[in-house]
This record gives C-alpha cells, sequence and structure tokens, in this order.
C-alpha cells in the first residue's frame, strides 16, 4: 500500500459516505420540520432527546410538531 492511500484510508476512518461521523448504525433517512427548516437524521433522534407524538413520530424541537421522514433513494445515500 502506497504513502497515499495509506493516509486518504487514515482519514476516513470512522466517516459514512455522507461525511458524517459514524455511529456503528446505518441510517435510513431523517426526520425535517419543513417550516422550522430542522433536520434530525433517524439514527441520532433518540440522542438529540426529541418528544415524540402518539405514532411514535419526533416532534420539532422548535416548533412542536410532528417532523417528516424523508430518504433519499436517488444515490442510496440517506440524507
Amino acid at each position: 500500500m502506497g504513502l497515499l492511500s495509506t493516509v486518504s484510508s487514515a482519514l476516513s476512518a470512522g466517516e459514512t459516505d455522507d461525511g458524517e461521523a459514524g455511529n456503528g448504525t446505518d441510517s435510513k433517512g431523517a426526520y425535517w420540520c419543513d417550516d422550522c427548516a430542522v433536520r434530525v437524521r433517524d439514527v441520532a433522534v433518540d440522542d438529540e432527546g426529541l418528544d415524540r407524538d402518539g405514532d411514535d413520530t419526533p416532534l420539532c424541537p422548535d416548533c412542536g410538531d410532528a417532523m417528516r421522514f424523508e430518504r433519499n433513494h436517488a444515490d442510496g445515500c440517506a440524507c
């Protein structure tokens, strides 16, 4: 393995394809509040401490409305 590929591998370790630090769980999408433009990855909802409604949908931390789940299928990325 050459020096360049070694450095490249070291720098990319621990990151997901979207450039965010991985947490050992594959993200399937994100929850959005269209009114507030708040985005929370599905794997970070519990870490963010978001409240949930009766259907277990996360509530926006800014306005308290239920958030919309969205997944980008175009490139296989859940971003």
